[in-house]
């Protein structure tokens, strides 16, 4: 499952996954993203805020998390990355050499510190 809340008024979209992730949440992504998109040339940020990555509930879910990124990467600025997780954590190191995105991490503690950084980002 992946919750998720799009602050329009700053065109930053947070991600919060809490279970295997599903077909229909990466649906729900595009179904809020996609009107935004046509109005705003892109997203200033996105945040993904997680203690774990939960994994896909099977391979339909894996495929569409791969085309929610090859359809949006290019227009998003800036990429935070907040958990404490170890995998999630170096996840910025090996993003950066696939996606268009600015990516960094913060720890969890620093969840404000990341949605700042979402916010400062440079025209």
């Amino acid at each position: 499952m992946l919750n998720h809340t799009l602050l329009s008024t700053e065109g930053i979209l947070i991600l919060e996954p809490s279970g295997p992730l599903e077909t229909v949440d990466f649906q729900a992504v595009i179904d809020d993203i996609a009107p935004y998109l046509v109005m705003h040339e892109s997203l200033a940020g996105v945040m993904i805020f997680a203690k774990a990555f939960p994994g896909w509930l099977n391979l339909e879910a894996a495929i569409s998390h791969l085309q929610l990124i090859e359809r949006f990467h290019q227009k998003i600025k800036r990429l935070a990355i907040v958990s404490d997780n170890g995998l999630l954590s170096a996840l910025p190191t090996f993003a950066a050499h696939l996606v268009h995105p600015d990516v960094k991490h913060f720890s969890e503690s620093e969840y404000e510190d990341a949605l700042t950084w979402l916010r400062s980002r440079q025209s």
